[in-house]
């Protein structure tokens, strides 16, 4: 129980700051990926100890795909960290005073696209500094995975809106950030992508085991 607490409060936290510094901010403001970027990495660090620090379900199925996530888990992990988007959703909601918000018009195939990749190079980085034995014991993997974010921010976020995780996906969904009728252009394409992660990482690292 302990590791799905720490996942829902790394969770809630990174998609609080999603809602709180996207909702009714100028949508040319840098400043929402670097939050957002940096949240992560800070809560990746405050309980990546406990239980690897994933807050993405799309992270979890690449670190189990790799082996480095008991199958058990998986599903406890997942439940984990969609409830704690939704109550960071109803949390935001609360704060902004129930705010009316127009979501974000998306083209399917570049948002499905942009998903795909920047979805990839989060777990794909996650996987290489946080599982791999090469990078064992290193200090920098939070870092590394909350800049990943932030770049992929600056990069697709006006394609996509920037997602990167389905549970993510969830939040910005019920905060209406994104039209319902798009959520499995993110669930799709990043569940793909951590798997195509897990995948390619395996086949860099054969000995990897």
């Amino acid at each position: 129980m302990k590791k799905y607490l720490v996942e829902f409060i790394g969770t809630f936290f990174l998609v609080l700051v999603v809602g709180m510094t996207v909702i009714g901010c100028d949508p040319n403001n840098f400043l929402p990926p670097l939050a957002i970027g940096l949240t992560l990495m800070i809560m990746v660090y405050a309980g990546g100890h406990v239980s690897g620090g994933h807050y993405n379900p799309a992270v979890t199925l690449a670190v189990w795909l790799r082996g480095r996530c008991a199958t058990k888990d998986v599903l406890p992990y997942w439940i984990s960290q969609i409830l704690g988007s939704l109550a960071a959703a109803c949390a935001v909601c609360f704060f902004k005073n129930n705010p009316t918000v127009t979501p974000q018009e998306i083209k399917i195939v570049p948002a499905l696209i942009a998903e795909l990749i920047g979805t990839f190079a989060l777990t794909y980085v996650v996987l290489n500094v946080a599982t791999a034995k090469a990078t064992t014991g290193n200090s920098f993997y939070g870092l590394a995975i909350g800049l990943t974010v932030t770049a992929m921010a600056f990069a697709f976020g006006g394609i996509s809106g920037g997602a990167f995780n389905p549970a993510v996906a969830v939040g910005i969904t019920v905060m209406h950030l994104e039209a319902a009728a798009n959520i499995w252009v993110y669930l799709i394409a990043n569940l793909a992508a951590g798997a195509l992660a897990a995948t390619i990482f395996k086949f860099v690292n054969p000995e990897d085991k």
